[in-house]
């Protein structure tokens, strides 16, 4: 039972409208209703809930599947204590009430309350978040879709190239860089290669600083023989590239403008920290930067998608939510382990990432990653492992406010190895 709450709301959220179902200490039903999503109806929801219960809003728990939105954020500010719950969860709490498997919004409005009240372990309980916080995080997901539509549009870029200027993708890994876009507007067709001179391909290469090779380079691996193309196919692939590499140019726009902001805003969390007392080491922005292998992305990240576990320091939370906890089953005589894969997406991503940077900088990364090689496991599974010891050394380093410290972690290392 949660302590100083004698009422249970269920609200089983939608687009236009929300159903909502109120239940005493006992379980019993009080009254059940439909609201419309906007201001006065989430509104007249608040004041519908007061008034049934004549009860102070602490003393009211109210239980959702949807852990952040308009709905969340009416009845927190209002000061309800809301409870999260995941949907998959949810569905196996819908079977104590039905066994033919009937659903609708009412039932599940009913059954997210009933739950709160007998269940309270399953649910998280939800709190209002920093304003950085929250621009944090979004900045951070707009970054990560930028990025993946970055990737969508140089894929199809390079598709283009392929079918008539396959040697132009010679020059560089990423044909969605400035770089390249601009000296394709030099040199467009494999005729262009042939007429262009030398200088006005230099000029390109200088203004973007590439060395990597020189002009006259460049121009060898353009004026490579070219493909035989149906009459038609050049104008086509170049229209096609002139409207992807228009969209390519805001893309990289605005994942500059992303990246920039991320800074902004991590800085601006580290000044907050320093301001309420914390020494400049103790700060938590600044203990997660000094992890080989957290960068500008990885970082934003994990600030914010695992805001509440990092906050409390919660070793065994942090490691279900980024996939690196793995799931045991066990039946009779059967037992095997496998991965998790109920976890949050973007939370794996990085974590695989700060672990697969971590074993290139980190010498006691390095050699766990090597002896679980060793012991035949893929590189994948090393990598989670190396991911799990990251998450917990990370933990402690936050728990002990220190940055960390290679020596120290080595040695750490070395006596659980």
């Amino acid at each position: 039972m949660i302590e100083d709450v004698h009422w249970f709301a269920g609200i089983d959220w939608a687009t236009q409208s929300h159903s909502v179902g109120l239940l005493d200490a006992e379980g019993r039903q009080v009254a059940r209703r439909e609201f419309a999503h906007g201001g006065a109806g989430l509104t007249e929801l608040c004041d519908w809930l007061l008034e049934k219960t004549k009860a102070a809003p602490g003393q009211i728990a109210v239980a959702i599947e949807m852990p952040h939105g308009p709905v969340v954020e009416m009845l927190l500010e209002h000061g309800f204590a809301v409870f999260a719950i995941n949907p998959k969860q949810l569905d196996r709490f819908r079977d104590r009430f039905t066994v033919a498997g009937a659903k609708d919004d009412r039932r599940d409005a009913h059954v997210l309350a009933d739950s709160l009240r007998t269940d309270r372990a399953a649910f998280r309980r939800l709190v209002v978040d920093d304003p950085t916080m929250i621009e944090l995080r979004e900045w951070s997901r707009m970054a990560d879709e930028l990025q993946q539509e970055r990737t969508r549009l140089a894929n199809r870029l390079r598709q283009q190239l392929w079918r008539y200027y396959p040697q132009a993708t010679k020059l560089t890994d990423d044909v969605a860089d400035e770089w390249f876009l601009a000296l394709w507007q030099k040199v467009p067709t494999p005729d262009r290669a042939a007429k262009a001179s030398e200088k006005a391909i230099a000029r390109v290469l200088s203004v973007y600083r590439i060395r990597r090779f020189d002009a006259a380079a460049a121009l060898k691996i353009l004026r490579e023989t070219p493909l035989f193309v149906a009459p038609g196919t050049t104008e086509a692939a170049c229209a096609h590239i002139r409207s992807l590499a228009a969209r390519l140019h805001l893309v990289n726009r605005q994942i500059k403008e992303a990246h920039q902001s991320l800074d902004r805003l991590c800085a601006e969390l580290e000044a907050e920290e320093k301001s309420s007392g914390q020494s400049c080491g103790q700060c938590d922005v600044t203990i997660l930067r000094s992890w080989p292998g957290i960068g500008r992305i990885n970082l934003a990240t994990l600030l914010a998608e695992a805001t509440e576990p990092l906050r409390r320091r919660d070793y065994h939370a942090l490691r279900a939510l980024a996939g690196a906890a793995p799931v045991t089953r066990q039946s009779g005589k059967q037992r095997f382990v496998v991965r998790r894969l109920a976890c949050n997406r973007r939370l794996q991503s990085a974590l695989h990432h700060w672990s697969r940077v971590a074993i290139q900088r980190d010498a006691a990364s390095r050699r766990r990653y090597d002896a679980l090689r060793g012991r035949g496991h893929g590189h994948a599974r090393a990598l989670r492992s190396v991911a799990d010891r990251l998450l917990f050394a990370l933990c402690a380093t936050l728990k002990r406010k220190t940055p960390y410290d290679a020596d120290h972690n080595s040695t750490k290392n070395s006596a659980n190895a």
